[in-house]
């Protein structure tokens, strides 16, 4: 039976109980855009505020060595690199995702020049398409943008990179991850994958993976803007070519020469000095993923989204669930269609419960397991049947903003 108690006694099981009281929530809401923008973990400001005012404030430049700093984007990477499923040294942090999208797939290609075409799929989000037209212009191939069913058929001798985002941002479609890694190099293919709606959240393995991307500010919870990573399969780190030189990624980054002479293994990838109060907030609330066993926390996202989805399908009309049902083909977020969904989002928010919006049609609700509450799900699916009960949302100003 599926009552408030019985999301409670999930609760009092949750072998996720420590890191779910880890976290900074404002009293009366439930945060269902972890999935945008990840919740603050309570020890992070404690860490920020030592950074800001000891290192910085008392060390000055001393920091760069004394506390860390110039070896901080690694720090972060072999922290994360476990939560995402890749070896040690494999990793870095830094740039903007598509920045380093951009460095992969143009370091993609200088792996196979002589192949021309880039594939990826018409479902990919907006920002990777643009980035990819825009590399593959520069390298002198194409794009070529399939419906998501027809990747792996759409894989040939011209394919010289396969760059997908693993989770549809909307739909929350997952694409097979193994199966298309692997059909990709038995084509020759190097492939790339945009962890961004997954990193975190779904037990991911990088064994096979040539490079992948991810963001640090959703499910990884790393503050707003937090750095991307970069991840480079270890057979290609000391022949791959970061197609932005800078002085970080330099061999001898100090000896100012004339030259570019690439940095061995991951650091290669690295271009220029690092921002570390981002990568400080981004390295602590790594922290609460100690020890975590991805698997398991797959599990209770899937409970989690598969609940909401057997309570919208019960207590809620007129909306349409558009998440693949099967927990093992969708990501950890769930969509719902209804013509008026900015106007309802905007009266939820304004009831204490957070999603966010795609336009023009779709709620999209976040369940991230590593904060999330079993009792979140009900909470937030009475606060939904009690708004659509009045004529209130009708009225409510829809807000305006940015959403990832």
């Amino acid at each position: 039976m599926l009552d408030r108690a019985h999301f409670e006694d999930l609760d009092a099981q949750d072998p996720f109980r420590a890191t779910v009281a880890q976290f900074r929530l404002p009293e009366g809401t439930v945060y269902l855009d972890g999935n945008s923008l990840g919740p603050l973990p309570a020890h992070v400001a404690d860490v920020l505020g030592d950074v800001v005012e000891r290192q910085w404030g008392e060390d000055l430049i001393t920091s760069w060595n004394r506390n860390g700093w110039w070896t901080m984007a690694r720090a972060v990477g072999d922290k994360l690199a476990p939560v995402i499923g890749a070896p040690p040294a494999s990793v870095i942090a830094g740039d903007g995702t598509s920045v380093a999208l951009y460095k992969a797939v143009g370091a993609a290609l200088a792996l196979r020049p002589d192949r021309s075409v880039v594939l990826t799929d018409t479902g990919n989000f907006p920002t990777d398409l643009y980035v990819l037209r825009s590399v593959a212009g520069r390298y002198g191939a194409e794009v070529l943008e399939v419906e998501p069913g027809e990747v792996a058929g759409a894989i040939d001798a011209a394919t010289a990179v396969v760059a997908l985002t693993h989770v549809d941002y909307r739909t929350s479609r997952r694409h097979p991850m193994g199966e298309l890694t692997e059909r990709a190099h038995a084509a020759g293919s190097v492939v790339v994958w945009d962890l961004c709606h997954s990193a975190g959240v779904l037990d991911l393995d990088l064994t096979d993976v040539d490079l992948a991307v991810g963001c640090g500010y959703k499910y990884l919870n790393g503050g707003p803007g937090s750095p991307a990573f970069i991840y480079v399969h270890p057979q290609h780190q000391d022949v791959v070519e970061n197609p932005i030189n800078g002085w970080w990624g330099h061999d001898e980054p100090f000896a100012m020469q004339g030259d570019f002479t690439p940095a061995a293994g991951i650091d290669r990838m690295q271009v220029g000095t690092q921002p570390i109060l981002s990568l400080a907030a981004f390295h602590a609330a790594l922290d609460v993923f100690a020890g975590v066993d991805m698997a398991r926390l797959e599990e209770k996202a899937h409970r989690l989204t598969s609940d909401f989805i057997r309570l919208v399908d019960a207590r809620l009309d007129g909306f349409e669930v558009i998440a693949p049902r099967q927990p093992e083909q969708r990501g950890s977020h769930v969509s719902l269609r209804h013509p008026d969904a900015p106007a309802i989002m905007a009266a939820l928010i304004s009831s204490g419960v957070i999603g966010d919006v795609r336009p023009p049609h779709l709620l999209r609700f976040g369940f991230s397991p590593i904060f999330q509450r079993h009792v979140d799900v009900w909470d937030a699916v009475e606060v939904m049947s009690a708004v659509m009960a009045g004529d209130a949302w009708r009225r409510a100003p829809v807000p305006i903003g940015p959403v990832t």
